[in-house]
């Protein structure tokens, strides 16, 4: 009998699939400090009690019972389980133009999906134990059966919310430039006008999507005045159709949005996270603090990026960077609601997209807000603060650490060696007892 698609996908990724070590029914996690993501300090000496997946009890100097089962994280600093709201594991570098179009062009959609579950895997073990994936650029729903394989315990990976295939206009998103009558695919779902577009969030909802994604701008080009300006996609009346429609079935919409034009249509249209956000006008600013719009910048994507679009004849990706980090500063200035998002599969996932977290620290952001971003803040914005995001009774049993203090050298989220997701012990970088 031929195997199914999943059967094919599930025997392959139990090959490289890291090994869970699910604890006994109490288990306790000693760490030598935890970082509270309520209050942005550390907590010394704390011991986190778990049962099953869920934290029972945090306190500072407890004394384990005798014969408990213990992980001891003395030498560590533990922290809630890591989010990123703006991935792409379908995605695996899109720096240059053949680079994407080589894997919408030359890999099956199995050979696709297999890498992107393996692709989840790897975010776990960077330490994201909860992601929001913001589409699969050629890929169709794919995303949705690598959600539902984690849910199911078939794959190991983060939780995920997913947005399937995202929204354009004809002729605005790659593959773009091939011969009239030349049928290629393209990285997202194209609609025109408010009731082509309503139906495409329809269709989307319908296959499993959580958040609608569109893209409001192309084009892109620095003014003499710094200005980054744009070429706007969608009118305001087809983005309030999306909108109206994803929100009248309880979807929220995350748009792209990276210059003057394209940031104001979607700010208008009242979408609920703007993603880049290269250069945000002072008066959208205010518009997005009071209609409570959530901000994912994704420094680290921008700048691994550059060079190679640059060499694609981009080169305004380059110019814009110094844009983007005044755009960040004005923006905590303004107090906007920031997240932690990195566009990984924009970059390579070789690459640890907690890398993320110098780039805020850098461009002015405090370390302990940096961390808030990622895990307090970033729950938030995917409505899951009840679930995670904090490590305290009645939380889901996610927890990472690092082999250093993340306030005083942020670089050491990247070194993440122990991943507790739900529970579970997928990484451990010391002995469990």
């Amino acid at each position: 009998m031929t195997p199914t698609f999943r059967q094919t996908l599930s025997a392959a990724l139990f090959l490289f699939c890291p090994f869970a070590v699910a604890q006994n029914a109490t288990h306790y996690l000693q760490c030598g400090a935890l970082f509270d993501s309520n209050s942005g300090t550390l907590r010394q000496h704390a011991v986190i009690e778990i049962q099953d997946n869920k934290i029972i009890s945090v306190e500072e100097g407890k004394n384990v019972p005798s014969g408990a089962s213990v992980t001891d994280l003395s030498a560590e600093t533990c922290l809630p389980g890591l989010i990123d709201t703006h991935t792409h594991v379908l995605l695996q570098g899109d720096a240059t133009a053949s680079a994407y179009a080589d894997q919408l062009l030359k890999q099956s959609l199995a050979y696709r999906a297999i890498v992107g579950a393996a692709t989840a895997t790897k975010a776990l073990n960077y330490g994201f134990t909860t992601i929001r994936d913001l589409e699969t650029e050629g890929a169709l729903y794919a995303d949705v059966d690598i959600k539902r394989l984690i849910e199911q315990g078939v794959v190991p990976g983060p939780r995920m919310q997913v947005a399937t295939r995202a929204l354009d206009v004809t002729g605005a998103y790659p593959l773009l430039g091939y011969a009239y009558g030349v049928d290629v695919p393209h990285g997202v779902q194209l609609c025109d006008g408010p009731d082509e577009c309503r139906k495409a969030v329809r269709e989307q909802i319908s296959y499993g999507a959580d958040w609608v994604k569109v893209y409001v701008d192309r084009g892109y080009f620095l003014r003499p005045d710094g200005v980054l300006d744009d070429i706007p996609t969608f009118t305001v009346d087809e983005l309030t159709a999306i909108v109206d429609e994803a929100h009248r079935q309880n979807h929220p919409v995350a748009a792209h949005a990276m210059g003057l034009h394209g940031v104001h249509n979607a700010v208008t249209a009242g979408v609920d996270t703007l993603e880049h956000g290269d250069y945000i006008a002072p008066e959208d600013i205010k518009t997005m603090a009071a209609k409570g719009i959530w901000y994912v910048p994704t420094t680290y994507a921008l700048e691994a990026v550059a060079e190679g679009r640059a060499s694609d004849g981009n080169p305004v990706y380059e110019q814009m960077i110094k844009t983007h980090a005044d755009t960040f500063r004005r923006a905590m200035a303004a107090h906007l609601k920031i997240a932690f998002g990195t566009d990984a599969g924009a970059f390579p996932w070789t690459t640890d997209p907690a890398k993320e977290f110098a780039t805020l620290v850098r461009d002015g952001m405090p370390a302990s807000q940096a961390l808030q971003s990622a895990t307090l803040q970033a729950a938030k914005l995917m409505h899951l603060n009840d679930k995670v995001g904090v490590v305290e009774p009645g939380k889901l049993a996610d927890i990472v650490a690092v082999p250093g203090n993340p306030l005083d050298q942020i670089s050491v989220m990247e070194k993440v060696d122990f991943v507790m997701k739900d529970g579970v012990i997928y990484r451990s970088g010391s002995q469990s007892k």
